[in-house]
């Protein structure tokens, strides 16, 4: 289970990094359980993103894996289209990646939203990464 030092150790560098390269995003950091820990709206984060960084978070938690990944497997050709449709709605793009300790347990999960998804991605690495320095 992720600890509540840990989540925001996770919302600070995912901050830095959206700082860094200047998009305002919303970050939501989860519990195995995908039950909220930590959230932040940065200033001037779209209001429509937040709910789109709890989805990404959730369905990184859901299946242990990153977003995208979730993603191929519902396109069309993929094995499993429709995917995106069950648990309630999976948000199946870049930027929700699972939280792995280091004896490779995931303890939670991340969810970026607010910037395009290559750097909704590139924030909610750094941010995960917090864990592993």
């Amino acid at each position: 289970m992720i600890s509540s030092d840990a989540a925001r150790k996770i919302i600070a560098a995912g901050e830095a990094r959206a700082q860094a390269i200047g998009v305002p995003v919303n970050i939501a950091v989860l519990d195995s359980g995908t039950h909220l820990k930590a959230f932040s709206r940065m200033d001037g984060a779209l209001i429509g993103s937040i709910d789109i960084a709890l989805g990404k978070a959730r369905t990184a938690a859901l299946f242990t894996m990153p977003t995208e990944v979730i993603g191929e497997f519902c396109k069309p050709g993929g094995t499993s289209p429709g995917l995106e449709q069950t648990n309630g709605g999976l948000v199946v793009f870049a930027g929700g990646l699972p939280v792995i300790d280091a004896d490779g347990a995931m303890i939670g999960a991340v969810g970026v939203s607010g910037g395009a998804v290559d750097q909704d991605l590139d924030i909610a690495t750094a941010a995960a990464a917090a864990l592993t320095h």
